[in-house]
């Protein structure tokens, strides 16, 4: 018996199901279990909180398909035409996902759902106790890792990335910043996430399952390195980007891998944390530059991050305009609020050193050089 069947029988034994679905996810899922206990070097809290997220993960595959099971009207649910979030990390795409969360007439990804998609929201009455747990695990998080939440903003009932989705399928970056898995990290840069987004929209159907129509607004970086296996799932999606100097992301994103992996890892290797996402990222700029170069500029619209901080409810009107949807005073009125309370609990943040990582700035921009001139091109006006 491999060392993830032990899991598949925990998620079984837990919910009283058997049926996951699709075979797609257990490749990662055999990958993962052996990197994380043979390379991750995990403490006692990371041995815990990581299994109890791949059982969760696998406990949740098992509760959709046998909502699916039961209610086979839900795979009639129609995703039209999301407009997704992408760009490097730390570019501002987490702020103006809670901007574009304050749309009345869109839908967001809410991150106590993406936790836990089941039961379907629509069919819970009364208060939903996911909310609240959410909550708990927003305010456990700043607890444990109070660099972490410094870092990004969190809210139970905020939006959230694709990664909770994702990982039901096991191909996520969120399992790399967790810990060291080079095994698991070396293989995801290259695995193929079809099956991974055409789960994301099964998870999404059950989510919208009971609900008016409105369209989705999506959100997460990885999406740069799979752009092809994305477009097969979602062909009708719009994409906003967000843009900032690479060299000033590398330091800031190996800062936040650093402070989630501090949770599970009494230490942690920051020149490896610099070498891994100074790969992947590179990697996924080349691969979006080129999807875009094959006839799909069209579907992008680039915001650059200090034209977000000055104007960002301006930055989301020229965004809006040019999808064709109005923004309403009641959104414009949301977003001003989310803005103006966000910059009150922002704390002055300083990076650390980028040598502390292994990072060479101006060996980093040649790397990025392609990206850097095609962003000047996108942002300019």
């Amino acid at each position: 018996m491999g060392l993830h069947d032990e899991v598949l029988d925990t998620a079984r034994t837990e919910t009283g199901l058997d049926d996951f679905g699709d075979d797609s996810f257990r490749e990662g899922l055999e990958l993962l279990v052996r990197s994380l206990h043979e390379e991750a070097r995990l403490n006692g809290n990371g041995q815990t909180a990581l299994r109890r997220n791949i059982v969760g993960l696998l406990a949740q595959r098992l509760q959709i398909e046998d909502w699916y099971r039961r209610h086979p009207e839900i795979d009639e649910e129609r995703i039209v035409a999301p407009l997704i979030g992408l760009g490097l990390p730390r570019t501002g795409s987490t702020a103006l996902s809670f901007l574009l969360a304050e749309d009345p007439n869109a839908r967001s990804l809410r991150m106590w759902e993406a936790a836990q998609p089941c039961p379907p929201p629509s069919t819970v009455t009364g208060p939903d106790s996911r909310v609240e747990a959410g909550r708990a695990a927003v305010a456990g998080r700043a607890k444990t890792s109070p660099r972490r939440a410094k870092l990004v903003p969190a809210s139970a009932d905020g939006p959230t990335e694709c990664q909770s989705l994702m990982a039901l399928d096991f191909k996520a970056h969120l399992f790399q910043a967790y810990a060291y898995v080079p095994s698991y990290s070396k293989w995801l840069l290259n695995a193929d996430l079809t099956s991974t987004y055409r789960y994301e929209v099964r998870a999404l159907k059950l989510l919208q399952w009971g609900f008016s129509e409105r369209p989705w607004r999506l959100k997460c970086p990885t999406h740069l390195l799979f752009l092809d296996h994305l477009d097969r799932a979602f062909p009708d999606a719009r994409f906003v980007m967000t843009h900032r100097d690479p060299a000033e992301v590398m330091v800031s994103v190996a800062d936040l891998y650093a402070a989630v992996a501090r949770s599970f890892c009494d230490e942690i290797d920051a020149r490896y944390i610099g070498e891994l996402n100074v790969e992947h990222w590179s990697v996924g700029m080349r691969r979006t530059l080129e999807f875009r170069a094959a006839g799909r500029d069209d579907r992008f619209f680039d915001i650059d991050f200090r034209a977000m901080h000055r104007d960002p409810v301006g930055e989301v009107r020229r965004l809006y305009s040019w999808l064709g949807e109005p923004v309403t005073a009641e959104f414009e009125r949301g977003m001003q609020r989310w803005w103006q309370e966000n910059n009150e609990k922002r704390e002055p943040n300083t990076h650390p050193d980028p040598a502390a990582f292994g990072l060479d700035i101006d060996g980093l921009r040649p790397l990025f050089a392609d990206y850097t001139a095609q962003m000047r091109r996108w942002t300019a006006r």
